[in-house]
């Protein structure tokens, strides 16, 4: 739960968005388009406030539920 946790907060939400861009500017800097189409799912993630890997955690997807579930 504190990997789902810390990526829920602000600041994983804004390490999942700053690797995203890096891939994605990796990606258009060398010329392959499938690394920038994969960067793009931690970017949205990021931004959507969603953790793709948290259920594997046995956490919620959602980052407010998370959170919410931390407080109790």
């Amino acid at each position: 739960m504190g990997f789902a946790l810390f990526m829920s907060s602000m600041w994983g939400r804004g390490l999942r968005s700053m690797a995203g861009l890096a891939l994605i500017v990796l990606g258009l800097a060398g010329g392959n388009a499938f690394v920038g189409v994969i960067g793009a799912v931690p970017l949205v993630a990021g931004l959507l406030d969603v953790c793709l890997f948290a259920p594997l955690f046995g956490a919620p997807l959602r980052g407010a539920d998370v959170r919410a579930k931390a407080t109790r």
